[in-house]
């Protein structure tokens, strides 16, 4: 791990680059989501310092260090080890950072995933623990103008499993640790013919495998629990790409909605507007 060998180099390093060093370890999660320069700015270093003390642990360089940060990022540890850190403002930044991470997803690998979902005759959405408030809310905003999409799990998991079909799609999303009911619908899917769409914080998310689209987001945070924020962007982006698909038909089906919802009275009337 990066922090053990901070641990066992800094006795020996120089004292310009102990000084780096320290300032690492006392920010692992800075160091894997900050640049270098802003790293070595904070710290009243040059970039060339941090470039050596990559070089001192071990690395080809910073990117290398970098990397390693962002592994151990996103390998799951206990919540209660991490309870109580990170103020306001150091959430507000990771989230924005997530989110602008959003960016780096190619607009092509979206629209494939949309369009895959706009030709399947029905759609299954799965997420689990506490993934399944992005399941929710995707399963909610499809519904409205694709009616047949499904929440798996919302009952009894084994009757969604076996009600799959051949040729329809699955959306599941994940990220560490990985719930051995997202595996397991994972598998079901795959082996009752399903095309697969995965969000995950992973390209080596095992819940992943077989995925003919994978649509990678952030999940790093200072704070015990790891981020939702970019995954439930990236459920709304893949939602509002397949009703652009959707054409007419989506547009009609979503008025039909709008107008059952407004017959049941499900929202409270706006307030009159004052003189």
């Amino acid at each position: 791990m990066l922090a053990d060998r901070l641990r066992a180099a800094l006795p020996a390093l120089p004292p310009q680059l102990a000084a780096a060093g320290r300032h690492v370890s006392e920010r692992p999660f800075d160091a894997a989501t900050r640049s270098m320069r802003a790293l070595a700015a904070e710290a009243g270093a040059s970039p060339a310092t941090f470039t050596r003390l990559a070089q001192a642990l071990g690395f080809a360089g910073w990117d290398e260090l970098r990397a390693a940060a962002i592994e151990e990022q996103r390998r799951p540890a206990p919540y209660s080890s991490r309870a109580g850190d990170g103020g306001l403002a150091a959430i507000q930044a990771a989230e924005a950072a997530n989110i602008a991470a959003l960016a780096t997803l190619p607009e092509a690998a979206l629209q494939a995933a949309a369009a895959m979902l706009d030709a399947a005759p029905r759609i299954h959405v799965a997420g689990f623990r506490s993934c399944r408030a992005v399941a929710t809310l995707l399963h909610y905003q499809l519904r409205l103008f694709r009616p047949e999409t499904v929440l798996v799990g919302d009952a009894a998991l084994d009757l969604d499993l076996g009600a799959m079909q051949r040729g329809e799609a699955l959306v599941l999303t994940g990220f560490a640790p990985y719930s051995r009911a997202a595996l397991t619908t994972q598998a079901a899917a795959r082996a009752a013919g399903l095309r697969l769409v995965v969000l995950a914080d992973s390209p080596a998310a095992p819940v992943a495998a077989g995925a003919e689209h994978l649509l990678v987001f952030a999940t790093a945070t200072p704070a015990f629990f790891p981020s939702l924020t970019a995954a439930l962007a990236l459920a709304q982006a893949l939602a509002a790409a397949v009703f652009a698909l959707g054409g007419e038909a989506a547009r009609a089906r979503l008025r039909e909605s709008e107008a059952r919802l407004a017959t049941l009275s499900a929202y409270l009337p706006e307030p009159e507007d004052q003189p």
